[in-house]
């Protein structure tokens, strides 16, 4: 039986996913900055060619997505990767809430749903949330993803909720442990912001989806991309003190057990970096 290794797909390695796959991203209106942190778009043509399996990592935030003009969904935070089979020609147009800032829109709702953590794992149909007027035919009628910008823009400022300071609270927590690498600790985080551990864990739980612990470790293992992204060679140990691990192997593990392959595995995904001179 082939390994895992040996039934990857070629095309993930060295950044040649790029040749038949396009990605785009853009803030949302100022009017909607408080709830939505970015619109991204995810265009491919894979006709002629077999299917690609994509690794999508997981962040702390709910996204509304139109999938291929035909679905639109709600996507809970998910607390491992997930791999999704793009195959054909399609689109994705995304909007990526801030975390914690979704909930105010599921108060607002008709929905039974009111804590974020119901959707965590879960993919829930958009009218289901958001009602009925979710604009379905208009982004499968869009142009490009200008045009659906401004779609999704109109939509949400009509269903924008109220102002909701818990949502806000929970969002400035998760900034400040993106912000700072040196948060490793759930208790440091909570002498930081002036709460309990307990309170905590409870605002993410309502909010974000997932426990402050998650969280933390999410935003230490970003890292990784930030530094491929930019075409640095990481040396791997080094990395990992620098984000508080112990030892490699603690940082290995709790990077496989996200991202569901190793740091070295993962970074052959990008461009090699470039030599250095000298």
């Amino acid at each position: 039986m082939p390994s895992a290794r040996a039934q990857r797909d070629v095309r993930e390695v060295g950044g040649a996913w790029t040749g038949f796959q396009r990605h785009w991203f853009a803030d949302a209106h100022p009017d909607l900055a408080p709830f939505v942190e970015r619109y991204w778009f995810v265009a491919w043509d894979l006709r002629d060619q077999p299917p690609y399996r994509q690794l999508v990592v997981p962040y702390p935030n709910v996204h509304l997505t139109f999938f291929n003009d035909t679905t639109a969904a709600v996507h809970g935070v998910t607390r491992g990767h997930v791999v999704r089979v793009l195959e054909g020609a399609g689109r994705v147009f995304g909007a990526a809430f801030r975390p914690g800032c979704f909930r105010p829109f599921l108060r607002s709702s008709a929905s039974a749903i009111s804590d974020v953590s119901v959707l965590t794992g879960r993919s829930v149909p958009a009218q289901e949330i958001l009602g009925p007027d979710v604009p379905l035919a208009a982004m499968a009628a869009a142009e490009d993803e200008t045009a659906m910008r401004h779609i999704m823009d109109e939509f949400l400022r009509a269903i924008l909720p109220a102002d909701d300071a818990s949502a806000q609270t929970a969002a400035a927590v998760v900034a400040h442990i993106a912000d700072d690498p040196h948060i490793t600790r759930v208790d440091q985080l909570a002498d930081q912001v002036n709460m309990s551990v307990r309170g905590l864990q409870r605002l993410f739980a309502e909010y974000v989806g997932v426990g402050p612990k998650w969280v933390i470790r999410r935003y230490r293992l970003h890292e990784v991309s930030v530094r491929l992204d930019a075409g640095i060679d990481v040396d791997w140990s080094e990395l990992a003190a620098e984000l508080g691990y112990a030892d490699q192997a603690h940082f290995t593990r709790d990077f496989t057990a996200i991202v569901g392959e190793s740091p070295t595995r993962y970074a052959q995904r990008y461009p090699a970096p470039p030599r250095r001179s000298g």
